[in-house]
């Protein structure tokens, strides 16, 4: 598949995820919004951990963030209410309707952008304070592109927060993985399709089921600091799955525009 039937095809998933509430689309409680006018607040890059307050610049108010493929209701509502300037950029237009939703209850300022997340033309160089990314480039073949973009729009010494999914778990066969049996069936990198033959490949698409990539550490990890990022924080995370018996599935970076 290309590029363009890739995007068109975890959309669809998306906005499938959606309706059938997905815990990426859950919006955020007035509860949680409240707190966050006051400054008290936990957001997730990952499953579970909390991104560590100092992550974020002490004074969020009237700063630019763009919450990179960060729809769903959560953590564009969550900055918005700290008094930041959001932006929420997803491919899903049903997941931007969640935070049209809550910042519409709430009365939020946030602007809502459908696209692909590899394309930010739309914005302008050195514009955005910081770039909040949870885990999301798992839906696209190459991560560079990403990088290399959200580099361009952060003001220098601007932050990148980012977080991944661990390669490792696509080492295993999917079905096996999904009963906590830990079979190596393939090897990386990885894309849902690769492990399908043609007729499930069919059922596959026509499902609406999102494509995922496995990428590369090199690419995650050394992808940012190629384009100029320098990493300064780093944290490991898991989720109820069976694999996190045995090692944790996700990560998280924040890293800073130096030039």
């Amino acid at each position: 598949m290309d590029n363009k039937e890739v995007v068109k095809q975890n959309q669809l998933a998306w906005d499938k995820k959606v309706v059938n509430n997905t815990p990426w689309s859950i919006p955020v409680t007035k509860e949680e919004i409240e707190n966050a006018k006051k400054g008290i607040f936990n957001i997730k890059l990952t499953a579970h951990k909390n991104v560590p307050r100092s992550w974020f610049p002490q004074d969020l108010n009237k700063k630019r963030i763009l919450c990179l493929a960060s729809g769903g209701g959560q953590q564009g509502p969550i900055l918005a209410a700290t008094g930041a300037i959001v932006t929420v950029f997803d491919i899903s237009m049903n997941q931007l309707k969640q935070d049209e939703k809550v910042s519409k209850e709430n009365n939020l300022m946030i602007s809502t952008v459908q696209g692909d997340m590899t394309h930010l033309h739309c914005f302008k160089n050195n514009y955005f304070d910081l770039v909040f990314c949870p885990v999301s480039v798992t839906y696209i073949p190459d991560v560079l592109p990403v990088f290399k973009e959200c580099y361009r729009v952060l003001k220098t010494g601007g932050n990148f927060l980012f977080g991944s999914a661990n390669p490792l778990i696509y080492l295993f066969e999917n079905k096996k993985y999904d009963k906590g049996v830990f079979e190596v069936a393939n090897k990386l990198p990885f894309n849902s399709l690769d492990e399908l033959n043609e007729e499930e490949k069919m059922n596959f698409l026509n499902n609406k089921e999102a494509i995922e990539y496995s990428h590369t550490l090199e690419d995650l990890i050394g992808g940012q600091t190629s384009v100029g990022f320098a990493i300064n924080g780093f944290y490991e995370d898991v989720d109820n799955d069976k694999i996190c018996k045995y090692s944790a599935k996700y990560f998280a970076t924040k890293a800073v525009k130096t030039k």
